[in-house]
């Protein structure tokens, strides 16, 4: 499979967001990564359901939600409703992650789990047949533009084998510091899904910068 690029809305600009919207429609990037921050979970706020409502009326492609919050079960149907396509949950803010994994997938989405840098692959060995994706941190969550983590190339091919043991269709989608220096050695590890905020909006050529990201 080849993989899949999904610019992250965080390093959008907010004052020409239908803009950048249309951008991502328009080019060669997969995905939309959505990161919803209750200031709680992670230290930082960043915006919820207005403006992922407005985000879904121009949007072109799948909606990745990617939920940095506490307690998720109270908002899985809120999301649902919005569009999301895949919906991540951190396994650190669940208490009962087997049933929230299965009450995304009741409710049509695909059911993603996002570990942060510290929490071991092997913590979904119990629930490995309810995920449809996992989101490996490759930065401490909470704010765009950090430091890429090195041990996440380890990490990524731990959870891929984690995975093709269990025979699993997962994607494995990283998620923090990806850009044009590192990209395709997280592919070479197993990464089916980048996430790549800065590192294409923050680009004098966007477009150009996803291309080179796929591999195109």
């Amino acid at each position: 499979m080849e993989h899949l690029l999904a610019p992250s809305i965080l390093a959008a600009d907010f004052a020409n967001l239908e803009r950048d919207i249309h951008m991502v429609n328009a080019s060669q990037a997969d995905w939309f990564h959505l990161d919803v921050m209750d200031g709680v979970f992670v230290p930082n706020i960043s915006f919820g359901m207005p403006v992922i409502k407005s985000i879904a009326k121009h949007a072109k492609k799948p909606l990745d939600v990617h939920l940095m919050i506490v307690d998720p079960d109270r908002y899985l149907s809120e999301f649902a409703d919005l569009g999301a396509d895949v919906l991540t949950v951190h396994a650190e803010a669940c208490s009962h992650l087997h049933r929230t994994l299965g009450q995304i997938r009741d409710l049509g989405m695909k059911a993603g789990v996002a570990l942060n840098p510290h929490t071991p692959v092997e913590s979904l060995v119990d629930v490995v047949d309810e995920i449809d994706l996992v989101c490996l941190m490759s930065v401490n969550p909470g704010f765009g533009g950090q430091r890429f983590i090195e041990r996440t190339f380890q990490k990524t091919k731990a959870m891929r084998r984690l995975l093709d043991q269990a025979n699993s269709k997962a994607y494995v989608e990283i998620d923090g510091g990806v850009g044009p220096d590192n990209w395709s050695d997280l592919v070479e590890a197993g990464a089916d899904v980048l996430v790549a905020g800065s590192s294409t909006f923050n680009a004098s050529d966007p477009h150009s910068a996803i291309i080179e990201m796929k591999g195109l």
